[in-house]
């Protein structure tokens, strides 16, 4: 009987996990052209321009390196 190849197994995880990843890249980059798409809800903050431009822009409380 042959021994098991790791290093294909490994591999071929490998391009799979980086398959799914380009896709869900992929489908993300399509939902931002695309906001009227029928997942996405009127209200979502991450897709309502409205809500973005009626919030006040958020200042750190904490002093950085370069103030």
């Amino acid at each position: 009987m042959a021994a098991p190849n790791y290093g294909y197994e490994k591999r071929q995880k490998e391009l799979a996990k980086k398959k799914k990843k380009e896709e869900k890249l992929r489908e993300k980059a399509i939902r931002k052209l695309s906001p009227s798409s029928e997942g996405l809800m009127p209200g979502d903050p991450e897709t309502d321009v409205a809500s973005l431009e009626n919030e006040a822009p958020t200042v750190p409380t904490t002093p950085t390196k370069n103030s």
